[in-house]
């Protein structure tokens, strides 16, 4: 498939795309305060939609799985994470306005749609929310707090089918684990046990000497073990790797890219991870069978 330019609309600086379910919208999240929803198919780019809400410029969108409508989170600098609803084609409104956090929102994922509908968010206050859809429309909300005190950057779900479930006895109870990265330049892994949160690795992960930028749980399809990838300031992509239950982690580096590394992206059947760079690159990566990461490709801008 040939790159396609697409034309935003944005007045500032682009933090954030992502693409629906289906792949034919993205959402996109700017400096401009607001939110852009673009129709994209193979030969052209439309414009559907902007979202007006945010007072900062936003950092992150993330589309709910279709099975609960047409929903999308953003999050901003504004301390606000907002939960947007497409009522009829291209209208949407503001279904929900969480504003616990008392700065920065830095990253919003949803859960697996196996756990319901389930939000978590990273906030420079240090804290972790995460927000539960309940059946009468409420929100119940959990947190961690302090997850990294100096800040949180970055959050992303574990699968919610545990390591080897696929080969072992019948199926387990869904896995509600995330995994977080922060300005303390460590990342840690959150799992939750009658309705706590507590940190599920000891120590936390530390390779990386600067702030964790970005952190992405590997899809597992039932693999024998657990993936998370990490991107840094420091330069550096660390695949950190566990296999059952109680072990500890290893880190292993990626690469050491020179320059800054803003985001780090697993391809559906997790075997591909995508690499952003501060020198504007895309590098996309495998593992090969002796378990060594090979790049594989560089996608053109």
């Amino acid at each position: 498939m040939p790159a396609q330019k697409v034309e935003t609309g944005h007045q500032d600086t682009v933090h954030d795309v992502a693409m629906d379910y289906f792949g034919k919208r993205l959402a996109t999240a700017s400096s401009d305060h607001t939110i852009k929803i673009i129709g994209v198919s193979n030969s052209a780019s439309q414009h559907l939609a902007t979202l007006v809400g945010h007072q900062g410029p936003v950092w992150q969108v993330a589309w709910a799985h279709p099975k609960f409508g047409s929903l999308l989170a953003s999050c901003s600098y504004d301390g606000r994470v907002i939960i947007w609803k497409e009522g009829n084609p291209n209208e949407w409104t503001q279904a929900h306005v969480f504003d616990e956090h008392k700065s920065s929102v830095n990253s919003v994922a949803w859960a697996p749609h196996e756990l319901g509908l389930c939000l978590a968010c990273g906030s420079s206050d240090g804290n972790i929310s995460v927000f539960t859809a309940r059946a009468d429309g409420g929100w119940d909300t959990s947190r961690i707090d302090q997850a990294h005190p100096v800040g949180v950057t970055s959050v992303s779900w574990a699968p919610s089918t545990a390591p080897g479930a696929l080969v072992g006895a019948g199926l387990l109870d869904p896995v509600q684990k995330l995994c977080s990265g922060g300005c303390d330049n460590t990342v840690k892994v959150w799992k939750l046990n009658n309705g706590l949160w507590k940190m599920d690795c000891f120590p936390a992960l530390q390779m990386h000497t600067d702030w964790v930028r970005d952190v992405s749980w590997a899809p597992n399809l039932g693999l024998p073990k657990s993936t998370i990838a990490s991107a840094s300031q420091d330069g550096k992509v660390i695949m950190w790797t566990v296999g059952k239950e109680g072990d500890q982690w290893e880190g292993k580096i990626l690469s050491d890219f020179k320059t800054p590394v803003w985001r780090v992206s697993w391809s559906l059947t997790g075997n591909i991870l995508a690499v952003a760079d501060g020198n504007n690159n895309v590098t996309l990566w495998k593992e090969s069978v002796d378990g060594e990461w090979q790049q594989v490709t560089t996608v053109e801008p």
